[in-house]
């Protein structure tokens, strides 16, 4: 049983800066591409950002520059780094990931921007 797990999520002023976290485990064999999408209230999935298991990233146009992706291969886990944060960026962040080729998703985490 594969569980993805996010964290870190909360309530930010716009300009500040948030990181939210996402564990992967459970039986692991090939971990490969992780990434965050996010869902506006009564907006679509969107696609926030992407990185391989070698690094590359891939961004949304509207928060290239301002979030940053990583990940720890050794913890199963990745990160986004948001700052300059919007009121617009306001979402529950999902965290995914494929694994011995099935996507498995997290439950979500809630960051809200405003003053």
């Amino acid at each position: 049983q594969v569980q993805l797990v996010e964290s870190g999520g909360g309530l930010v002023q716009p300009g500040g800066s948030l990181r939210v976290s996402c564990a992967a485990s459970g039986s692991i064999f090939r971990l490969s591409n992780m990434g965050w999408y996010r869902q506006a209230l009564g907006k679509e999935r969107e696609l926030v950002a992407s990185i391989t298991f070698g690094g590359n990233t891939n961004y949304a146009d509207s928060v290239k520059g301002r979030f940053t992706i990583s990940r720890d291969n050794a913890k199963n886990t990745v990160y986004l780094q948001m700052d300059s944060l919007k009121p617009e960026d306001t979402a529950v962040y999902y965290c995914y990931a494929i694994i011995d080729h099935g996507l498995y998703w997290g439950k979500g985490t809630l960051v809200t921007v405003s003053s």
